[in-house]
């Protein structure tokens, strides 16, 4: 049975497991030593991987693929392969039967666009919501929250609604700037407390390159920091092992 937030857009269940990740996650070929615990954790129990690549350009996913695929090879043994390389139909079949999804990096917004255009979107939520393991990283992750509204890359293309997954009851700011770096740091921080002021009722869950957060049976976690969370009347860290707050969730309707 799922649930959702009446008046959000996040929609769950106990048992969606979703790892998101604010990207800059690969080392070479392989995933970097900060994300391998949590990464082998979430996909655990997968052998095949099915990769959703919508946000590279279509000249770039047969090398992004290759990339991946050997990346989920070392880290278990998956065998992971692309939805691009078959027709519409088939790609929705391919993704109906694989154990494990991960939707890669790039522009949010052409990526959004062709999960709407093929009828993915919905099916892949349904999947994530009867349990099955999401992994997104960058525009992957974005496309876990409620709505696409923080994303630092350009509008590419048109979308048809800026509506995501709503797996988690947030917007996914990726590739937050570390304290340390001050002067980025302030500025992602400004952008978002100004996006804030137009959409109060959002609340803002900030990631930095390779910071890892997961929801699994019903409870959200910090695996790899750092993370902010971000809300109209102000933000705060969440450190690693943490757990973020949830909003309390009701039965949805006809559920």
């Amino acid at each position: 049975m799922s649930s959702e937030g009446m008046k959000s857009g996040w929609v769950t269940s106990l048992e969606t497991s979703v790892l998101a990740v604010g990207g800059a996650m690969m080392t070479g070929d392989r995933f970097s030593d900060p994300t391998l615990a949590a990464m082998r954790e979430h996909y655990a129990h997968c052998r095949t991987i099915g990769l959703v690549l919508h946000a590279t350009h279509p000249e770039d996913r047969d090398e992004m693929e290759i990339l991946l695929a050997n990346a989920f090879q070392l880290l278990g043994d998956h065998a992971a392969y692309s939805a691009h390389r078959f027709s519409a139909a088939e790609a929705m079949r391919s993704l109906a039967l694989v154990e494990g999804i991960f939707v890669g990096g790039g522009e949010t917004f052409g990526l959004l666009r062709e999960l709407h255009a093929t009828g993915q979107l919905a099916m892949i939520r349904e999947r994530v919501l009867a349990g099955m393991p999401y992994g997104g990283s960058s525009a992957g992750a974005n496309m876990t929250g409620q709505v696409i509204g923080t994303t630092n890359d350009f509008p590419v293309t048109d979308i048809p609604t800026r509506r995501a997954l709503g797996v988690l009851p947030f917007v996914i700011n990726p590739h937050h700037p570390r304290a340390e770096d001050r002067f980025a740091h302030d500025e992602r921080a400004a952008k978002i407390k100004a996006y804030l002021k137009w959409n109060p009722s959002e609340r803002v869950l900030a990631l930095g390159d390779r910071a890892m957060v997961r929801l699994h049976q019903g409870e959200m976690t910090v695996k790899v920091g750092p993370v902010w969370d971000y809300a109209a009347e102000g933000r705060a860290e969440i450190i690693e092992g943490q757990a973020i707050g949830l909003p309390s969730l009701r039965a949805a309707p006809n559920s």
